[in-house]
């Protein structure tokens, strides 16, 4: 008798709508692109979960980029699922590895990152075939090379009468200029024994009005972030205001010694908008930029801000921040953080700004998500006739404000620390 007739769930009611030929699909390849909310990666979850009870030759890895970020998302995803399921009895969780194991059977999930996928083909299990794997947030995958080196480890056969291997694809689509839109969707040139869907948050009944009022409202104010974060298409090149950026895994602290340059920028938000850190190694003789850390966080307090730049090491780095707060800038320097100055704001700054980072060559380390999220975001306003116009949509900015910020004291005459300081001063009188 299979473990899935254990479930006393019904399964249509729990999963609802929109994920029907996801959830029967045996093809090689089962890839959703999804906007945010739109249920994919718990969806994804629930399924492998019950299909593991269904079938005890299966077995099945987890990939993320970063081995690091699986405990937080994907684990805690099956470990929601199964609460759901009321199976929580039949899995042994391992937090450490972490590892989850069917206790009847002794099927895995394991999870991996991507940190060196070599290591990932070598994986073997005790009990049936290491037969599905799941690529989550596959969008974070530099490059087709990474990927197919995972897939090529998911090999071997049972002869049983239901027997198939799978690979999951979940991810947001920033960029129509990503691998995974050729390999995967792109009519021409896509992978045979594919099924590419897209998804969007209308079929996931379990959003509360705030949420979807919150995605209805950007289809007013950034119709083409809404493109990406509400319909779950791809994101349009034309138009954005960067060009000269690529995703590149390189080794961050070779590059830091190598350059010797670093520079740190900081955007404040608090409720609606984060606070943004960016930190740069930056080459000026060879116009090149590599961006290797980013931090982005909302409902930041000033102890929260210092805690996490010390955690950073950037107690005594230079780090240029948001003029439009000199008293939240006085107060951290006044904790510690002593290379803080406030940034420079006058008429023509932020094109000044964009225009000099525009002639550099610009490497975002795949780490820093939300800095590529806004590189492929980011784009100028149109008139009425649709002509683009000389002025960047100041919307899902505040990494590359910071980045601004951070690189004023290469092409804008300084004023001394103490100078900037001083200006500063008086909102404690």
């Amino acid at each position: 008798m299979s473990q899935k007739s254990q479930i006393r769930k019904d399964l249509p009611s729990l999963i609802g709508k929109g994920y029907g030929q996801f959830w029967r699909s045996t093809n090689f390849y089962r890839v959703v692109k999804g906007s945010r909310g739109s249920k994919k990666s718990k969806t994804t979850a629930l399924n492998f979960i019950v299909r593991l009870l269904k079938y005890d030759w299966a077995n099945l890895l987890v990939v993320r980029r970063y081995s690091n970020t699986n405990k937080q998302s994907t684990y805690t995803d099956f470990k929601w699922a199964c609460n759901q399921l009321g199976v929580m009895h039949l899995f042994k969780f391992n937090e450490s590895l972490p590892e989850i194991t069917v206790k009847a059977t002794g099927q895995k999930i394991l999870f991996r990152g991507l940190d060196d996928e070599l290591k990932i083909t070598s994986i073997t299990v005790d009990v049936g075939i290491l037969c599905w794997a799941w690529f989550e947030e596959a969008y974070q995958i530099e490059n087709e090379a990474k990927f197919s080196t995972v897939v090529e480890s998911i090999r071997g056969s049972l002869n049983v009468p239901d027997f198939f291997k799978q690979i999951t694809v979940t991810f947001n689509p920033w960029s129509e200029r990503h691998w995974l839109k050729r390999v995967f969707f792109d009519e021409d040139t896509r992978r045979a024994d594919t099924l590419a869907l897209t998804t969007t948050y209308k079929v996931n009944e379990w959003l509360d009005k705030v949420d979807i009022e919150r995605y209805e409202d950007l289809y007013l104010t950034n119709p083409r972030r809404a493109r990406i974060v509400c319909d779950g298409e791809w994101g349009v090149a034309e138009g954005l205001v960067f060009d000269n950026f690529e995703v590149v895994d390189f080794n961050i602290e070779q590059t830091i010694q190598r350059i010797n340059e670093t520079t740190a920028g900081l955007d404040f938000g608090f409720t609606h908008d984060p606070t943004a850190l960016v930190c740069s190694v930056v080459d000026l003789e060879n116009k090149k930029i590599w961006i290797y850390q980013e931090h982005y966080q909302r409902g930041m307090l000033t102890d929260d801000i210092v805690r996490m730049l010390k955690e950073k090491e950037l107690s005594k780095s230079q780090l240029t921040a948001d003029s439009a707060e000199k008293r939240l800038i006085t107060e951290i320097r006044s904790k510690g953080i002593s290379g803080i100055v406030a940034s420079y704001k006058g008429k023509g700054s932020i094109m000044q700004g964009i225009q000099f980072l525009q002639g550099f060559k610009i490497y975002i380390h795949p780490s820093c998500e939300n800095t590529i999220e806004e590189f492929n975001t980011y784009t100028f306003e149109q008139d009425k006739e649709g002509n683009w116009l000389n002025k960047p949509i100041d919307k899902n900015n505040h990494i590359i404000d910071a980045l601004r910020y951070s690189m004023e004291r290469y092409h804008i005459k300084q004023k001394s620390t103490q100078e900037r300081l001083k200006n500063a001063a008086y909102y404690f009188k």
